[in-house]
């Protein structure tokens, strides 16, 4: 049986006024950092102990970090913008990584987090080695916004906060204001798109087949606008998080990859 690893305590980094919580995972290789970006609804929490597996398996170091609203950070101080995820890609990712000398990392990205990596590489804010994209959306479909509805149904009439609120200090903070912004009609024509054809390094998209929250079109958009190296892999038995509906083939994928972009950088 595998022994869980002793948690690593989160530290605070301040970027204008947020503190922002993260934890690092110290790696054998002096190879690029990991950096891991949650869902919509995700923390340093949430994602248990995968990121340390990954860094298990690879020798690389890692970060991990709650965005604004999230886990242990600042709550949101106003109602989001249709253009969340471009400011967090844009700016405050890239204050973070500068804050902790953190250069050419691999992006891991889940769901929104995905998205966030794409925009920031295309964007080509800084260097990036490689982007590895579990579940992204790159535009809005109705499967997604139908999933959405009916997660703020079972928030507002089931377990659901009770369940969130182990992972978020402010878990209304962090439930609104992903939520309430998906399901804003100003949101609908939401696309990234454009940022994917400026990404110049490894891509790997990860995608479960029984995703409710976006369909294989999302990664088809990627694959086919990417204009470098682009792997893909599709779960089978697999919704939203490939990491935890199907963590040992998500954690294979993973390895293989970061494998390759550091042989290839070597």
């Amino acid at each position: 049986m595998r022994r869980a690893p002793a948690p690593v305590a989160s530290q605070f980094a301040h970027i204008g006024d947020q503190h922002i919580e993260y934890v690092r995972l110290e790696g054998k290789s002096t190879a690029p950092t990991l950096v891991f970006l949650h869902e919509g609804l995700g923390s340093v929490a949430m994602w248990r102990d995968f990121p340390q597996r990954v860094a298990d398996a690879t020798g690389h170091s890692a970060l991990v970090y709650s965005r604004a609203a999230y886990g242990l950070s600042s709550p949101l101080a106003a109602a989001r913008r249709p253009d969340y995820m471009h400011v967090e890609a844009l700016t405050t990712l890239p204050a973070l990584l500068d804050l902790l000398s953190i250069d050419q990392p691999i992006l891991i990205g889940h769901s929104d987090g995905a998205s966030i990596a794409l925009i920031h590489t295309g964007a080509r804010v800084r260097a990036v080695r490689a982007v590895a994209a579990m579940a992204p959306h790159v535009f809005v479909e109705a499967l997604s916004l139908t999933s959405i509805a009916n997660a703020r149904h079972v928030y507002e009439t089931g377990d659901l906060r009770q369940r969130l609120s182990r992972y978020h200090a402010d878990v209304d903070s962090a439930f609104r204001g992903w939520n309430d912004i998906w399901l804003a009609p100003e949101f609908r024509n939401w696309n990234i798109e454009s940022f994917v054809g400026g990404i110049d390094c490894p891509v790997l998209l990860i995608q479960g087949e029984d995703d409710e929250y976006g369909t294989l079109a999302q990664i088809d958009a990627i694959q086919r606008q990417s204009p470098g190296r682009v792997e893909r892999v599709v779960l089978a038995a697999c919704g939203h998080s490939p990491q935890r509906d199907q963590p040992e083939a998500t954690l294979a994928a993973l390895a293989r990859f970061i494998a390759s972009v550091a042989s290839a950088s070597a």
